[in-house]
């Protein structure tokens, strides 16, 4: 990908969030692009990074601690968010590398994570991952699970950004993105990290404030 590329396509995704929050009278600042460049290696990020990108989104702890710190070395104004489950015994390093997280689901990885962030000092921003689809392949609390699991971080000191979730695959996502923005505020809670590449302008009208997209920025891989 060259740099006009990535910037074309920055720049097409920027104009579509636009328009979505356009229609829902939102100011399109409101709403971060996080550019997802897991399995992507820094040769085909360097383009986006040109381009004006700078909030990245990755999967895993490892893969991110592989290319990342270079990155930043060259662009220290990067946010790195990770957006993938996180294993409790990586909590640490993940505190370490990233701005936030986004995959906050269960009791022990929100012990592991406060534990984490009192050793280290850090304290990146937490998303509350809600299974909004009930789907048992799937990370994320249960929607009945997420009152208590919400006390729990708040206890252990998190600091909880708002709420997270992927709609159920090949069904229509605005009742599942409307039921995540009700829960955030029944909660009082401010984010909603919800849309991707195919679903991102529908996640905007409903209130997204994080969009993570992929795709639609590196091109499908083969």
């Amino acid at each position: 990908m060259t740099t006009d590329t990535a910037a074309s396509r920055l720049a097409d995704i920027q104009t579509r969030i636009a328009r979505a929050a356009g229609l829902a009278g939102r100011e399109p600042r409101d709403v971060a692009l996080i550019a997802v460049s897991k399995t992507h290696d820094a040769d085909a990020i360097r383009p986006l990074i040109a381009a004006g990108a700078r909030l990245f989104g990755e999967n895993r702890v490892q893969e991110a601690e592989a290319k990342w710190p270079a990155l930043r070395a060259e662009a220290p104004d990067i946010a790195l968010h990770l957006v993938g489950q996180l294993q409790s015994n990586k909590a640490e390093d993940a505190v370490r590398l990233f701005d936030a997280i986004h995959a906050v689901d269960r009791p022990s990885l929100v012990e592991a994570l406060g534990k984490a962030m009192a050793r280290t000092g850090r304290r990146p921003d937490c998303f509350i991952q809600v299974n909004i689809g009930d789907e048992a392949q799937k990370g994320g609390c249960a929607v009945a699970d997420l009152p208590a699991l919400l006390d729990r971080a708040r206890e252990a000191g998190l600091p909880v950004a708002g709420l997270m979730c992927l709609p159920p695959a090949g069904l229509e996502p605005a009742p599942y993105f409307a039921l995540l923005a009700k829960l955030a505020r029944e909660h009082g809670l401010a984010g909603l990290s919800m849309g991707m590449s195919g679903d991102f302008e529908t996640a905007v009208t409903i209130g997204a404030t994080h969009v993570r997209i992929g795709a639609a920025l590196f091109g499908e891989r083969a």
